[in-house]
């Protein structure tokens, strides 16, 4: 399989070095290619997705992933179009994260498959080692200063009246080349991948390889997986989509997709899935046939949710998508209901049975006892999906499922979870 080609039909390659070589080298031989992750946060999100299911890609034709955990670089943070400089974390919680998204990792690829298993390495393992002057005279040397204040990532921030850049931001690009040459040497990885705001340093980890080896290797960027509002989902910036489900439940996961752009759909099946390019194409030509594009953003929501959570949470995020949207209530189980309690709708907690005006106007479904009235009458409110039009409705007990939440709804689309707190 020409899996470069493969990667440009799916819109995959953004930046990518001497590619012809590089298509007669995997299609001739297994490699070894890597991808860094930097645990500067507690969990991946949905922008590290694309690099993981391009290893993925990769091992499935044969070819060796190796996931570098950044322990020694997240100490420094990349400053790669960085706005201002990262706040430094400890050596105890870059340990504790490097954990948890190792584990995150694991999911995506196999570390049990023979000659190809995925292997996870940490950059502590040779930096903790490595001695200051020796960096300088071994590595620092074949860089020039000159070139590295040229990078448009590093420009942005000296131009910054406000934000400078330190030398502790500066200096990342030389640990990010060392680990290239690290693993090209140790363990001949000829490719590194990632984001399209990583092409400095993987350009910096080639020259290295060149100037010290004098060995060719390769790099291949993927575009960057951007919000609505223009920037990029990072672990820093607001709206992120995480892939532990503590920090975004599977609900709210699926949802998200389910509730992208339309322009982006197609695009995303073919970054995300491994449905075949042609399927997606047809699917494409005919989106707006008996409400086609809806079931394709179900089929991206279902793919990506079993791929993240897994079966039993993908059946969970339906279900309360059923419930919501359907009217189902009688499938929906206590952990739905605390799923939502965590994020997936607006949740009021209440101590004492109050009736349904006051209900409405704490939980901001309606702004005064007037317009709340005004809607119960209009038969636009539901409790636990069923409609109310009593204007002096009071809550009982058989209100509250399982004991503990009720849901209410204004029309079909606005929701909140009453939390039925015993305190």
């Amino acid at each position: 399989m020409d899996l470069i080609n493969e990667l440009r039909q799916r819109n995959l390659i953004f930046h990518i070095t001497n590619e012809n070589k590089l298509k007669e080298l995997i299609q001739n031989k297994c490699i070894s290619l890597y991808c860094g992750f930097d645990p500067t946060e507690e969990s991946l999100h949905v922008g590290h997705l694309l690099p993981l299911i391009t290893l993925k890609r990769f091992q499935i034709l044969g070819h060796k992933p190796i996931i570098l955990i950044g322990g020694a670089t997240s100490l420094i943070g990349d400053p790669s179009f960085k706005k201002k400089e990262r706040l430094l974390k400890s050596d105890d919680l870059i340990n504790k994260w490097t954990i948890k998204i190792s584990q995150q990792i694991s999911f995506f690829l196999d570390f049990n498959c023979n000659l190809n298993n995925a292997i996870i390495l940490n950059n502590n393992l040779w930096f903790k080692k490595i001695n200051f002057l020796s960096f300088l005279r071994d590595v620092g040397k074949h860089f020039s200063i000159n070139s590295m204040i040229n990078r448009e990532s590093v420009k942005q921030r000296i131009k910054r009246s406000d934000q400078g850049i330190s030398f502790t931001e500066f200096s990342y690009t030389l640990l990010q080349a060392y680990d290239y040459f690290i693993l090209n040497k140790k363990y001949q990885a000829l490719l590194q991948i990632g984001g399209s705001d990583q092409w400095g340093n993987i350009s910096s980890g080639m020259h290295l390889i060149h100037r010290a080896s004098k060995k060719e290797s390769y790099g291949l960027t993927l575009p960057l997986l951007m919000q609505s509002n223009g920037i990029k989902f990072g672990k820093t910036e607001s709206g992120t989509i995480w892939l532990d489900p503590q920090k975004t439940t599977p609900y709210k996961f699926y949802q998200f997709w389910m509730n992208i752009e339309d322009d982006n759909v197609y695009r995303f099946l073919k970054l995300f899935t491994f449905i075949d390019i042609d399927e997606i194409n047809e699917r494409e030509q005919n989106k707006y046939k008996n409400n086609q594009i809806i079931f394709d953003k179900t089929l991206l929501a279902k793919h990506l949710t079993r791929l993240v959570h897994g079966d039993e949470n993908l059946l969970a995020a339906e279900r309360i998508t059923n419930i919501l949207f359907f009217k189902n209530i009688e499938d929906i189980k206590l952990s739905d209901l605390k799923q939502l309690k965590k994020d997936g709708i607006p949740v009021v907690e209440i101590y004492k049975i109050k009736d349904l005006q006051e209900a409405l106007v704490l939980s901001s479904l309606a702004p005064s006892r007037t317009q709340a009235k005004n809607m119960i009458i209009s038969n636009s409110i539901s409790i636990n999906t069923k409609k109310i039009n009593n204007k002096n409705y009071t809550f009982n007990d058989s209100d509250k499922l399982f004991d503990q939440f009720t849901l209410l709804s204004r029309g079909k689309k606005n929701h909140c979870l009453i939390y039925w707190n015993k305190i």
